[in-house]
């Protein structure tokens, strides 16, 4: 009964919020249209960037890609449903079958080995809970790291291919247009590059966009190709030459991310090898022994208490 007053309740909970944030995600249109509505007409219609003004939960979701007016309450509202679920989980395992089972399990040990074994078994379901309230939080993580990975490994090839343009004769901005039109639509770099050229279509300065492009990405390499860009913007210097030096700069960081990686890739080796692959070994190899020396040692303790070996 408990068990089926506890979800009931954990429904109407998940409804209520679900109701609140619809609400106040319309209100947030409403008042946006409103405002939208009351701009001048010469203002250009141009993408918030995440700055100092920005809430910090809006501007971290905003750099992950969640850029809808609404996301903020759909990941608070996804959040409050992952710590009941996860308080839902942890009840519903402490009270189950599952643990009780597991603990005669590991009561049944010979040795007393099972007392060792005994509080990773109780501190489990917390754990999953834990995993389970985390949820939201680690994919807006994992989603803001495949951002600044796209990023980081499209620039290079992006920033030769207009430097290979720009030493043929074209412009910075025909060569952003043939550089758009061969490259994926899906990818943050070409997705970000058209936001920086509508901005540029719609009036705003070349130095404003640049920056604001910086701003909206926010990722180290970026920035470092923004501010030659800028820099070049005025003090009227060559833009191929810029071109080819930030994208030999690029691909040298790249190059020394790969070289770090693969260097450390034999010291994470150490952990699953570690972890899974010697413990296998050892229970298929010692575990007859050692189980056999269990049983001999609880024999020896038995008799020199007086207590009857079964």
């Amino acid at each position: 009964m408990s068990a089926t007053l506890l979800v009931a309740v954990w429904l109407a909970l998940i409804i209520v919020l679900y109701l609140t944030v619809l609400k106040s995600a319309q209100r947030a249109r409403v008042h946006a249209r409103l405002a939208e509505e009351h701009r001048a007409q010469f203002e250009p219609e141009v993408m918030p960037v995440p700055d100092t003004s920005m809430p910090w939960l809006k501007r971290w979701l905003f750099l992950a890609g969640f850029r809808r007016l609404e996301a903020p309450h759909v990941f608070l509202l996804l959040s409050v449903v992952c710590v009941l679920l996860a308080l839902l989980t942890v009840v519903a395992l402490r009270n189950s079958h599952l643990m009780a089972t597991a603990m005669a399990w590991l009561d049944g040990l010979p040795g007393g080995i099972g007392v060792i074994f005994a509080p990773i078994l109780v501190l489990a379901p917390w754990f999953l809970g834990l995993f389970v309230a985390a949820l939201p939080w680690l994919q807006v993580r994992a989603a803001r790291r495949k951002r600044v990975r796209e990023v980081e490994d499209d620039l290079p090839l992006t920033l030769q291919i207009l430097a290979t343009l720009a030493r043929a004769g074209l412009g910075f901005d025909a060569s952003l247009i043939r550089v758009l039109e061969s490259s994926a639509s899906n990818r943050v770099l070409p997705q970000e590059f058209s936001t920086f050229r509508r901005e540029l279509l719609s009036g705003m300065s070349r130095t404003n966009a640049w920056r604001r492009f910086e701003k909206r990405i926010d990722v180290p390499s970026i920035s470092v190709f923004v501010s030659a860009m800028v820099h070049t913007e005025q003090v009227g210097g060559g833009l191929s030459g810029v071109l080819e030096h930030q994208a030999q700069d690029a691909q040298s960081r790249r190059r020394e991310r790969a070289l770090v990686k693969a260097q450390a890739l034999p010291v994470k080796l150490v952990f699953p090898l570690v972890l899974c692959f010697l413990p296998g070994i050892f229970v298929a190899t010692l575990g007859p022994a050692v189980y056999q020396f269990l049983q001999v040692l609880d024999g020896v303790i038995r008799q020199g208490s007086g207590t009857p070996i079964p």
